[in-house]
Parts: C-alpha cells; structure tokens; sequence
C-alpha cells in the first residue's frame, strides 16, 4: 500500500541555466554505465507516462552526493527577445542528448548531454499572437517520439501551435500538419480569434500509442476579464501526419454527459476549463488521464452555478477516441482555485493481498486521491461530507465536498485559533484579536464578503498552498509516493466589481477600499518605468 507521504520537492528549475553534473573522476564511487543506455534514459517529463518520476541508477548516493562538480553549463539567457525568469523545462535524455524548450521566446534545442554543445535550435517569432498568449516563457518542455526508425520532439509554442522537429536536425517534419506545425487554434469546435484568444499551454503534449494529446490553458481568473472566454477543449492528434483524432468537451454540449450537472444552461457560455497541467497515461488499459481546472472564475462561480463538471475532475480517456471512460470530482463547483495541477502518479499497489492497478493524485488541499485507475473508483472510501455556504451574492454554493479517509492529508488543512502563533502569551492574545478580522475555518470554508473588520476569509491551502505543477514521484520498490507541499495561506475575499472594463463579473476577488486590478498573462512581460531603456 502507499504508506507515507514525505513533504519533499522534488524539483528545481528556477534559475535560468542548464546544468549537467558528473562525478569527479578520482572519486566515482561505480564505473559510469555507458551513454546511451536504457536505463540513463529519461524519455518522459516525469520519466515515464505514468508519471512516476522513478529511476533505478545507483551510481549517486549519499555517500558520494558531496563530490559532484559541474561539468558543464549551457546559459539560455541568449534565447528570446528577454530574460527568461520563469525556467521550469525538465529536458529529455535519449541517445546522449537533451532536449528541452529554453528561453523567453520558448525555443526548441538539441545538447550533447556530454559536452553541452548546441546540436541544434529551433525558432519560432510568432509576433503578437505570443504577446497576448496566456502562457508565455520557456514552459515545462517537450516530448519525444519514435517508430523505431523515425524520431521526433514535439512541443507547444507560446502562441498555441503544435510543433513536431527531426529529433536529429531540428527540421519541421513535412509530412506532419501545415510544414511541421498544427496551429492548435483551429478545429477546436469554437470559432476564436488566431491573435487575441486567450487561450495557450505551457506544459508538454502527451504521447502515447500515436496519438498526441493537448489540453489548453487560459490567464489566471481571479478577476476575468470576460464571461465567455475560450472553452478548453482536449483533443488528440496523430503523431505522424498531425490530423485531429478527436476532441473531449472539458465543458459539455446540451446533450452530452455531464451537461445537466450545470444549472440553467450555464455550460453554454462558459469558458476555461482546460487542462494545463501535465497528463498520465497507460497504453495497455488504452487510457489517458486528464486532470481539469475550473471553468471561468476561479474564486467566484455566478456563472457555472451547479456542480458542473467537469470542473477540478480527474477524467480517464480512451488514446484512440477521446470517449470518456471514466471521471471523478474532487471539488464540487470549487471557489478555492484548486485546479488539479499535475498528473496523477499511476502505481500498481498491493492491497488486501492483491495487486491494484492504481493511481494517486497530489492536489493543492494536500490530500491524495487514490483510485482504481481501471474504473475510477476509490481505493479506499472518499465520503461527501457537508460544508458551510459563504454569502457572496448571486453564489450558488455545493451542499457536500468529497473527503478521502486514507491516506491522511499532508499538510495543514483550514485554520483554527490553534494554528496561531503561541511564542508568548502576549503574542497569542495578540494574534487571536488580530484574526478576529478575519473568517477562519476548515478546509472547505468559502470566500466571503471582504469589508472593514471582516476583510476576507484566511484560507489553508491557498491558492499556492498545497502541491502545485511540480506533482510528486513513486517508488515502485518501496510502493512509497513523494509529493512536495508547501504551507501558504491566502486571503480570500470578494467584493462589488466597480469597473466593467476590467472584469465582466459583478463580483471579483479583492479587498474592500482596493480597486480590482485586471488579471495579467503569465510570464508577460513587465512595463519597463518610464525613459527606461528594454
């Protein structure tokens, strides 16, 4: 069984550089085991499509970690119209290169995993198309595919388009799309703008049995510019020639399944709702999971009043169609911005004597929600438990929440009069008068009404609480998973929205007194002061 969870990250990548380290020769602890072989491979962002983030080389360890030393260093800061300051790519290895995406302009390139020499780079200006992208900067990377003979990198540009490169020159594939490239802004079921929609992806396109799998991200939505913003769709593509294989509607059509979970035909004209984060799948059950965010608004749901799936759902896919297989709910009609932001970790665990093909999913209210990845179901019971309803007017509030009861929550969940500071008992008395101004809680209470002496409610996790992208990894050795989780609270408040160009919602978040500020793109680039020079 899973049976520890560890608060550990496992990931780093925020300094703008790409750095190979290797043993000081005199101190290598084994012989090194030669370039190229399966076991130094990491074809996969995580490792593996399931996400495991596992593997079984020795040669580093405890004893001799405090040996390392740099052997080379590959500065991307040459790479884009910028400083990059956002770098979170986690390159690929095969036959002794590393491929990754790098640089503000989100190149493609090829290093000699050896010396760090440049093999090759590809670029892409996409103009103001890349400028209005939702999701900008280098992203989480690219992905690999081979038939054997043929190999290919494939990655998704800032402006949204579906690249496939000759993994040994760089080259667009001609036989794939328009000259190498899918512009994903089309054939996706809604007409948008090529330019200004805002819609884009910052993590890589999935793999598996041919089929290239896409989701979509928006900007951030806690103060939405509009109501009826990109829908975001998942399709799957053939690897080979880049035709559409298929598409799933994150937000259901009147008469699909899930469409009647949203209350008076609010499905219609809402937005969002894509995947951005990272996906699993297993190739032998043919599925791939899918891990959706909220529909348009994250804090505020006046517009998706229901449950409305498939909001912050984990939904199993069939690779070669898209039909859904199977789905399952985390949040009900969420409040609390807890996308599901990464890919469940996919484990085959004993339980009650048998081995159970599983998955776990890390989430930002640091539970792990473990289920039957065959058929949904939860390995342990996950029971729907009443939670409080907030007064924001015009809200529509879930009665329940689900609750899984193993394994127990990782981190801090709500706040209580406990959680304080008692260094002294001044400063205890201190802090109870002072978060008296506040509305605290446990997990699940919603956002209120910001206004003198009640600002907003305190909120643990908050919106970067808990775990986010970097997701976590498994041991299949030890059926141990390890998540990162980091403790963050945030002030949740909604106010009376007072300026209609900036948002289209009458209530957005923020703080009574404040004006809402519009919502910004993620890595868009900041206004220099004024006589500056860029």
């Amino acid at each position: 069984m899973i049976h520890d969870i560890t608060r550990r990250k496992l990931l780093g990548g925020t300094a703008a550089a790409v750095a190979a380290i290797g043993l000081d020769p005199v101190k290598k602890a084994v012989a090194a085991t030669p370039a190229g072989g399966p076991d130094t491979e990491w074809r996969h962002y995580a490792a593996d499509q399931a996400n495991t983030r596992y593997s079984p080389l020795a040669q580093i360890n405890a004893d001799n970690f405090g040996d390392l030393q740099v052997a080379w260093s590959f500065k991307t800061d040459v790479l884009g119209a910028r400083k990059e300051y956002q770098f979170e790519p986690t390159p690929l290895l095969v036959k002794g290169r590393l491929f990754l995406t790098a640089g503000s302009r989100r190149d493609c390139i090829a290093v000699d995993a050896e010396t760090g020499e440049l093999l090759w780079m590809f670029r892409k200006d996409e103009g103001q198309r890349a400028l209005n992208s939702p999701r900008q900067l280098s992203g989480h990377g690219c992905s690999y595919w081979t038939d054997g003979t043929k190999e290919r990198i494939l990655f998704v540009t800032i402006g949204y388009q579906l690249v496939s490169l000759d993994a040994a020159t760089g080259i667009p594939d001609p036989e794939f799309g328009t000259n190498g490239i899918v512009d994903l802004k089309k054939d996706f079921d809604q007409e948008i703008d090529p330019d200004t929609s805002d819609v884009g992806l910052h993590a890589t396109p999935l793999i598996a049995r041919d089929v290239v799998v896409v989701g979509a991200a928006h900007t951030a939505g806690d103060v939405p510019a509009v109501r009826k913003n990109v829908k975001g769709y998942v399709r799957g593509f053939d690897v080979r020639t880049g035709k559409r294989k298929w598409i799933f509607h994150t937000i259901p059509k009147k008469g699909e399944f899930g469409y009647d979970t949203w209350l008076n035909g609010d499905a219609d004209e809402a937005g969002n709702g894509g995947v951005w984060a990272e996906m699993s799948a297993d190739e032998e059950l043919g599925l791939v999971y899918v891990p959706v965010e909220l529909p348009t608004g994250d804090e505020m749901g006046l517009f998706r009043r229901g449950d409305a799936l498939f909001g912050e759902t984990l939904v199993a896919l069939d690779i070669d169609t898209g039909e859904r297989r199977w789905h399952y709910q985390l949040v009900h009609h969420g409040l609390w911005d807890r996308d599901i932001p990464c890919a469940p970790i996919l484990c085959d665990i004993p339980v009650k004597g048998k081995i159970v093909k599983a998955l776990a999913q890390p989430t930002k209210q640091c539970f792990l929600y473990v289920l039957d990845r065959t058929n949904g179901k939860p390995i342990w019971p996950i029971v729907e438990r009443k939670v409080e309803a907030g007064d924001v007017p015009g809200e529509w509030y879930a009665k329940t929440q689900p609750f899984p009861t193993k394994p127990p929550a990782y981190d801090v969940q709500g706040v209580t009069i406990d959680d304080l500071i008692d260094f002294t008992p001044e400063l205890r008395a201190e802090a109870v008068e002072f978060v008296k101004q506040y509305k605290i809680g446990p997990l699940f209470t919603p956002p209120v009404v910001s206004k003198p002496g009640r600002w907003g409610t305190i909120s643990v996790p908050g919106v970067q609480g808990g775990t986010n992208w970097p997701g976590g990894c498994y041991d299949p050795e030890t059926h141990m998973v390890y998540v990162y989780s980091k403790t963050q609270p945030s002030l949740m408040g909604i106010i009376p929205n007072t300026d209609m160009a900036v948002s289209e919602f009458p209530q957005v978040h923020g703080v009574a007194g404040v004006n809402p500020r519009p919502q910004v793109a993620m890595g868009a680039a900041r206004p220099s002061p004024a006589g500056a020079s860029r």
